[in-house]
């Protein structure tokens, strides 16, 4: 990178994170940095340290799959993955200075030629840095599309083929595997995800919002049949989303997945809607936070069977007030997935560790080393993080890491 531009970096990026309104939620005292410092090697004190090792006892690691994981360049390998063109522009300061987090958090060389594989061959250093056994799904990403199905590619905010994660999975199966991403609108959509499933996607990937998908639609019903008759789980996001730009917060109203868990899709609500507010019903009804809305879903008998959280991006400022009670529901714990919404745990501001030790969620003696962590396995960061998390002495329990049996009982 040329020194005019990691000068421009340094300007807007810290412009934009004293804002602290163009990401998902960031530490105003900043006391662990703005930028990920990308070091390459985990040296072996980092390797071996109790902390670390800790992480791993009593899991298989061969069980643990990391259910969250973003993939995203720019085309330049020939890839069809895609950007949009305005989050390149300078007079663009919001989209601009998220895509530099993003590039940064996932330590990508942004000279001609190297953004998609950089990406790659970092996942896979990090990937290689877990214990043996340990997957990453990898989600694709589909267009934004209108309501007749028809890509809108200047309403998008990027775009992940499908035929390209599962590339992915097919050429490194020791690290990866794959989330197709299918939009229900799609004319295509039913033969896409027949498809999909041949291939061996193990889920479908939505963001709602940012898709302009709404759940509650009916033209999803024979979508949710195909999905429920290949037992292929629908990874939905739900809360307010603040990553990618889209077409309203009510279609992350975790209320409107009662239709796919009614029709018996198995469904997992990312992030446990843990951001915003929804109305219980209509528009004119009473709002509660989303999170609200989600444990009363998560609290009907009826979807116990076939509704799940994954806990992707709640240490994240704006997101960990959830955080307590979803370690004292221990009830749940066997319906939540971990996950780390790769990259987003490399942008340094996004989680404030002191702020978690400040609510007796995590031991100050682990702030130190997790910062190191950061720096060097994104993964292995987010992973020894919730692996810490207490309150009242209880952590997460061993299901909600070893999450592979339930993507394996779909394939």
């Amino acid at each position: 990178m040329t020194p005019f531009r990691i000068a421009r970096r340094r300007l807007l990026l810290g412009a934009g994170v004293a804002a602290c309104g163009l990401l998902a939620g960031c530490d105003f005292s900043l006391r662990d940095g703005v930028f990920n410092a990308c070091l390459a090697e985990l040296p072996a004190d980092l390797r071996e340290h109790p902390l670390v090792k800790a992480a791993w006892d009593g899991l298989d690691a061969g069980k643990v799959w990391d259910t969250h994981c973003h993939v995203f360049g720019n085309g330049d390998s020939g890839s069809g993955l895609w950007f949009n063109p305005r989050m390149e522009q300078i007079w663009n300061p919001r989209g601009y200075v998220q895509r530099e987090f993003y590039v940064n958090a996932s330590c990508v060389d942004e000279r001609p030629g190297k953004v998609d594989t950089s990406f790659v061959d970092r996942l896979l250093a990090q990937c290689r840095g877990m214990a043996p056994g340990f997957h990453a799904l990898l989600f694709g990403f589909d267009w934004a599309r209108d309501e007749t199905g028809a890509p809108l590619a200047d309403r998008s905010t990027f775009h992940v083929p499908d035929d390209y994660v599962a590339g992915l999975a097919f050429s490194h199966p020791e690290h990866f595997v794959w989330v197709a991403s299918i939009h229900p609108y799609d004319p295509r959509a039913l033969d896409r995800l027949d498809a999909a499933a041949a291939r061996g996607a193990r889920a479908i990937k939505w963001l709602p919002s940012a898709q302009n998908i709404d759940p509650a639609d009916a033209r999803c019903e024979r979508f949710y049949a195909k999905l429920a008759a290949l037992r292929m789980p629908l990874i939905t996001h739900a809360g307010d989303e603040r990553a990618v730009h889209g077409f309203g917060e009510h279609l992350g109203n975790p209320l409107r997945l009662r239709r796919p868990l009614d029709a018996g899709v198995r469904v997992v609500v990312a992030h446990c809607a843990s951001l915003g507010s929804g109305h219980i019903d209509d528009l004119r009804s009473a709002k509660l936070s989303n999170f609200e809305l989600f444990a009363q879903l998560m609290d009907d008998t009826r979807y116990r069977a076939n509704l799940f959280g994954d806990i992707s991006a709640i240490t994240q400022g704006n997101r960990m007030s959830v955080v307590a009670t979803l370690l004292e529901r221990r009830d749940w714990h066997e319906r939540l997935l971990n996950g780390s919404d790769y990259p987003l745990p490399g942008v340094v501001p996004l989680i404030p560790l002191q702020a978690l030790v400040d609510w007796k969620l995590l031991d100050a003696a682990a702030v130190d080393v997790l910062r190191r962590l950061r720096d060097i396995n994104v993964l292995l960061y987010d992973f020894v993080l919730k692996r810490g998390l207490q309150k009242d002495g209880q952590g997460f329990a061993k299901p909600v890491f070893e999450t592979a049996p339930f993507f394996i009982r779909s394939a």
